[in-house]
């Protein structure tokens, strides 16, 4: 049975006409889970080997992770150059104001960003680079001028509309406009399908069936009227030739649409909003074109040396809105996005004489390649042909869950470990991180599903290697994955694994290392090491910045004093978690005692009683007066506590360690236990006993929203029911029901906790 959207029409449609299943869509599918693994399971010991242990390599993780980090070295690469600019705040004989920016001076045109080059920030072509100097002179000159408009050009422009979602660009627009990740969108997007609200997610169709087609076109007419209706409705194709056209568009269910304001309350928040979105996407496809007028004006000015000053401005008219009602697409640059919007300017004529009523010079500096976004490397991915739309939440998921990236703000920021990996297999196992191999590879999937190639012949030949693949046709990896990972023994993985920063004044290297532990800056072969900090950019880890992680390092080599105890030496080290304290050196089999600096303390102005302080904890404070236990205090993975046998609580503040008596810490254990998620969760009602086991009942509020709890089951309260207002009878209803639901799941939740008593 075939249905897309979980809706009674197209799942009785389903039952009405099955079909047979289609064998080479299953040969395909099998194909590609066999080449994954025989890929990682082949490369990813070799990391192991050469790198560090329980890192991995993938069939297109891999090459995701490649074009980060080679976004990330471009960054490396990329040397600022500053310019300077001049804007004029004009305005008409009727005080209509505008602005403009000066575009040529004396024939010669001024650099702007878009002249300097994208990859190493220098200047391409003869444009004029203004100084500061020279454009406040110029200013100063300028002021005196008179500025007539020289030209005015009108140019009727025409948008279409955008095709409605599939799961790609659905990941890309809800990144820009609801800044979702990949896995929450495809999160969101799978509890709306399941629910019945939108068709199937996971699709690199844009096709929309004729009950779509018609849903879409009686909404139009009845939400913005008939004139925003083209005649005959748009079909789009997916222009990628490996599309597989199994399902509809990513477009709200059913055969007519609820808008977002029936469903206004229905929704939590991110479904509202993805909702939303596709609903909006799906209509605006299904608009008329939108039309306007842009027009692009010249004003010109004498100087008395540099020649004739042209400013220019242009503006933006929409005459018809047409599909811009419903919909307008985001943009991975802000600034684009922010400057084709709409701009009206006041009527001007060639000839025209404007009145100057300021002129500011500007500065600025260019700005290296962006990192990839989520929704920006999913499009990179599919404009490559890599992957398929529906792994790429999974595969971005994963490159973060091994360490290959993390999160800045938006951006995609590649580790070290990324680097030692991509240089690793770039080096020796070209082929499995090259960009059009992974795409031909692609390809040679998607035959198999057409019935071009057979599947176990084809995975043969690519394994093993042969001279063809079993249709007479070379095979895409004639060499064999298992030969070529054979070669993996003679990788020299110590030239891998370093990334140059540059060299001492004495020429020594000094270059990052990939560890056991993580990453660390070393000069020369056998120099002083130092931990790289685990949220350092590699685009900001300069020479400059390198030697002064070294030359801090070195000096946390002097002893900040002795302990007056033992008489060993305290130093102030920096790891890779940050500065912390050792007492004395580190001995083959004998961990020093080290302890990390509190948030007050800073390394600057550390001093040996405050190292002392930090060495002593866990520290001691006496018997418990009734248990007799001791009671001690210390700093711990998830903050500072107070410990008694296996009970625990939490206290405010690292500087409380210090100053806690044995009595206050009594008191704080005869405390109630509270979470690490922030003080536990206050109950909003207490209900009673429950009827058969006894046990309180409380009405909570959770981390998804209220629910009712007995201490073992807990019950999500419905969607419009006020939690205040919730009795005892429908308390135990609800949590009767839950609990036979778990049941029925093989969860048995008062066995567990009987288990945990026990």
């Amino acid at each position: 049975m075939v249905f897309h959207e979980i809706t009674d029409t197209a799942i009785a449609h389903a039952l009405e006409s099955p079909r047979d299943i289609d064998g080479r869509l299953v040969a395909a599918q099998e194909t590609r889970r066999i080449l994954d693994r025989l890929v990682g399971y082949e490369v990813s010991p070799v990391l192991w080997r050469k790198l560090r242990p329980k890192l991995s390599a993938g069939r297109v993780q891999s090459v995701a992770t490649r074009l980060i980090v080679a976004r990330e070295e471009a960054r490396m690469r990329f040397v600022a150059s500053a310019y300077c600019g001049l804007e004029a705040m004009l305005a008409t004989a009727d005080g209509s104001p505008f602005g403009a920016r000066l575009a040529e001076l004396g024939e010669r045109k001024i650099a702007v960003g878009k002249d300097f080059d994208a990859e190493s920030g220098e200047l391409k072509g003869k444009a004029l680079v203004l100084d500061a100097a020279r454009a406040a002179t110029l200013a100063a000159e300028l002021a005196r001028a008179p500025f007539t408009v020289a030209e005015v050009s009108e140019k009727p422009f025409t948008e279409r509309p955008y095709p409605p979602f599939m799961t790609s660009t659905l990941q890309q627009e809800a990144g820009r406009k609801l800044r979702f990740n990949a896995r929450r969108t495809m999160r969101v997007a799978q509890s709306l399908y399941e629910n019945g609200y939108i068709t199937y997610m996971r699709t690199d169709s844009l096709t929309l069936s004729r009950e779509a087609l018609d849903a879409a076109r009686r909404q139009v007419r009845e939400l913005y009227g008939p004139q925003y209706l083209p005649e005959q409705p748009r079909v789009y194709r997916s222009k990628s030739k490996s599309a597989q056209e199994a399902h509809e568009a990513i477009r709200p269910a059913g055969d007519r649409f609820r808008t977002p304001a029936d469903l206004r309350g229905v929704l939590d928040a991110d479904q509202f909003k993805l909702y939303e979105l596709i609903w909006k996407r799906t209509l605006a496809s299904q608009m008329k074109d939108a039309v306007g007028t842009r027009t692009q004006v010249r004003i010109e000015a004498p100087t008395a040396g540099d020649g004739t000053a042209v400013f220019s401005t242009s503006g933006k008219v929409i005459g018809f809105a047409g599909f811009l009602r419903a919909y307008v697409e985001g943009s991975d640059d802000p600034a684009a996005e922010l400057a084709d919007q709409e701009k009206v300017l006041p009527r001007l004529e060639a000839g025209q004489a404007l009145d100057l009523t300021g002129l500011e010079p500007t500065s600025h500096t260019t700005q290296p390649p962006a990192r990839y976004t989520e929704a920006s490397l999913v499009k990179e991915l599919e404009a490559r042909g890599i992957g398929r739309p529906s792994t790429y939440a999974s595969i971005i998921q994963t490159i973060q869950d091994r360490g290959y990236v993390w999160h800045k703000a938006q951006a995609l920021v590649p580790t070290f470990t990324a680097f030692a990996v991509t240089r690793l297999l770039e080096r020796h196992l070209p082929d499995l991180v090259d960009y059009d191999f992974t795409a031909r590879m692609e390809d040679e999937l998607d035959a198999i599903a057409r019935g071009e190639h057979e599947a176990v012949p084809w995975l043969h030949a690519f394994y093993f290697g042969t001279e063809d693949n079993g249709n007479g046709k070379r095979p895409i990896l004639h060499v064999g994955l298992h030969a070529l990972v054979a070669t993996g023994g003679d990788i020299e993985a110590s030239e891998a694994s370093r990334i140059t920063i540059g060299r001492t004044e004495a020429g020594e290297r000094v270059a990052v290392r990939l560890g056991r532990y993580g990453p660390y800056l070393q000069v020369g072969d056998g120099g002083q090491r130092v931990s790289v900090p685990d949220d350092m950019p590699p685009d900001e880890l300069t020479l400059e910045r390198a030697l002064e992680l070294i030359g801090r390092a070195a000096e946390g080599e002097q002893p900040l004093g002795n302990d007056p105890a033992s008489g060993l030496p305290v130093f102030l080290k920096n790891g890779r978690f940050g500065p912390y304290v050792q007492l004395g050196e580190r001995a083959d089999g004998d961990k020093p005692r080290m302890a990390s600096l509190w948030k007050s303390m800073t390394p600057e102005n550390l001093s040996l009683d405050e190292a002392l302080l930090l060495l002593s904890f866990p520290r001691e404070l006496g018997p418990h007066p009734e248990t007799g236990e001791p009671v001690t205090v210390q700093d711990g993975r998830y903050g500072p506590y107070v410990k008694m046998g296996a009970e625990t609580r939490s206290l405010t503040s690292q500087d409380e360690l210090a100053t806690i008596t044995l009595e206050q810490a009594v008191a704080k254990l005869a405390e109630p236990k509270r979470g690490r998620r922030g003080g536990g969760t206050a109950a909003i009602a207490d209900l009673g006993a429950h009827p058969t086991s006894g046990a309180p009942i409380q009405v909570k509020s959770g981390r998804f929203g209220p629910y009712v709890t007995d201490g073992t089951v807990n019950a999500t309260i419905p969607k419009g029911t006020d939690p205040e207002a919730l009795g005892l009878e429908q308390a135990v209803e609800l949590l009767a029901r839950r609990e036979e639901k778990l049941r029925e799941q093989g969860k048995d939740p008062r066995a567990k906790k009987a288990r945990k008593r026990r």
